[in-house]
């Protein structure tokens, strides 16, 4: 996963349970100087936003059938990879910026929906190497296609018995 970033890894935040958190896992952030926290027990908002990616993207695409095969295991990692560059490159998501409180009413002010990948290009601590492998990957894919190869794997999982 941190090959794959843009950026390099500064922390890293987990859920609460042991198949999260361990020896092997507090033992490699230590040894690559990244940040590990955790959510706090019984606190289900603490991962708030991971859950709802969890939704709109995981549960969306695969829902909540168990797969245990290796077959299955091929195609989910088939249909992640492509996935996250669909979502990350081509997909524009709306950040909220802030919050009013008008009349005892929340409302909430979101900045122009942009891609993750434009937003990574916007930051000023990407350097100017990365932004270009970037934009090197961006110019390769086809969304189209991306969207394509996903629907057939998803269609392949789900005929596998």
């Amino acid at each position: 996963m941190r090959q794959q970033l843009p950026f390099d890894l500064l922390g890293l935040d987990s859920d609460n349970g042991s198949e999260f958190i361990n020896d092997t896992l507090l033992r490699y952030c230590r040894e690559h100087h990244i940040t590990f926290t955790r959510s706090r027990p019984y606190r289900k908002n603490d991962q708030a936003h991971v859950e709802q990616k969890n939704w709109s993207v995981v549960r969306h695409v695969i829902g909540y059938d168990r797969l245990e095969t290796l077959q299955e295991l091929e195609l989910l990692h088939m249909i992640y990879s492509d996935l996250r560059l669909y979502i990350n490159l081509f997909q524009p998501v709306l950040k909220l910026i802030g919050k009013n409180q008008v009349d005892g009413k929340s409302r909430k002010l979101y900045d122009q929906a942009t891609t993750p990948f434009r937003r990574i290009l916007a930051a000023e601590y990407l350097s100017v190497d990365r932004k270009a492998l970037g934009m090197n990957l961006y110019f390769q894919l086809n969304p189209v296609v991306l969207r394509a190869r996903i629907d057939a794997n998803q269609a392949r999982l789900w005929k596998i018995d």
